[in-house]
């Protein structure tokens, strides 16, 4: 599937930083002192990407017998596996090959995630699935656009709960991954990054709420793999030090694996086989 076309291509790290200066405005005060921050985090980030992700729909694990399990992943550049150099190594072939050797199973990859999409995106993603197409489980990892563009955490929960809901619907078991911890961002300086790092945790506990609520499957990112990426830095990020590299990818989806696999153990597809 050919990802961003619908969406309004913006350089997303250059847009990130610069919205969550304008957010420290308010929050913070300090204006001079935030722009400062906003252009010098600018410049030690850079672009090193296109604003596409490597393309990993496939069928993983073909070796093992059995229909595919059918694995659809949504949400930001996170979800769609941006900085990983290759394809295997991006967060949903990541997920789809634990599945596949965890379960011998065969598990067919489709990836909505478009590369800076905001949780109001999901709508669009879902609305792009081929018709018919029914997914045993959905993982959804999205909310730092969101904290970087100010959206109300009332708002950005409002639409996951939504999408949360569609899929349902359709059938699928929903794995999210709440919002990364954007404090871990070592280019961005303080108190720019502590403000991240604030209103990143507090969109994450909305959003476990939101998914408890659906009785839907949450992992808290910021728990479970943020430590890595605040004490390992050169080796958890990519070369632009904001998006995962291929240890961070990894890390990530061992933390959404467990809950990943039990999605699958509770869907018709798995439970007869």
């Amino acid at each position: 599937m050919t990802r961003g076309r619908d969406v309004a291509q913006r350089p997303a790290v250059v847009a990130a930083v610069g919205t969550l200066a304008a957010a420290g405005i308010f929050f913070l005060g300090g204006r001079a002192m935030l722009v400062r921050q906003a252009a010098v985090a600018r410049r030690r980030i850079g672009k090193p990407f296109e604003d596409d992700a490597l393309d990993a729909d496939r069928v993983w694990g073909e070796r093992f017998d059995g229909p595919s399990l059918e694995l659809v992943v949504f949400g930001d550049s996170i979800a769609a596996g941006l900085g990983a150099e290759r394809r295997k190594d991006t967060l949903g072939a990541r997920l789809a090959k634990g599945v596949a050797r965890l379960e011998r199973r065969p598990v067919r990859l489709r990836t909505a995630a478009v590369v800076g999409a905001e949780s109001s995106m999901l709508r669009s993603q879902i609305d792009g699935l081929p018709a018919g197409y029914r997914p045993d489980v959905a993982v959804i990892v999205v909310g730092g656009n969101d904290v970087t563009h100010r959206v109300p955490v009332s708002t950005s929960v409002a639409h996951l709960d939504e999408a949360i809901g569609r899929l349902q619907d359709l059938g699928a078991a929903v794995v999210v991954g709440t919002c990364p911890d954007l404090g871990s961002l070592r280019p961005v300086p303080q108190p720019l990054r502590a403000l991240g790092a604030r209103l990143s945790r507090q969109l994450a506990d909305a959003q476990a709420e939101a998914v408890a609520s659906r009785n839907a499957r949450a992992v808290s990112l910021r728990r479970a793999v943020g430590p890595f990426f605040v004490t390992q830095p050169d080796e958890m990020f990519s070369l632009d030090r904001f998006h995962p590299s291929a240890l961070g990818y990894r890390r990530t989806a061992e933390a959404l694996l467990p809950a990943v696999r039990a999605a699958f153990a509770e869907t018709p597809a798995t439970a007869t086989a």
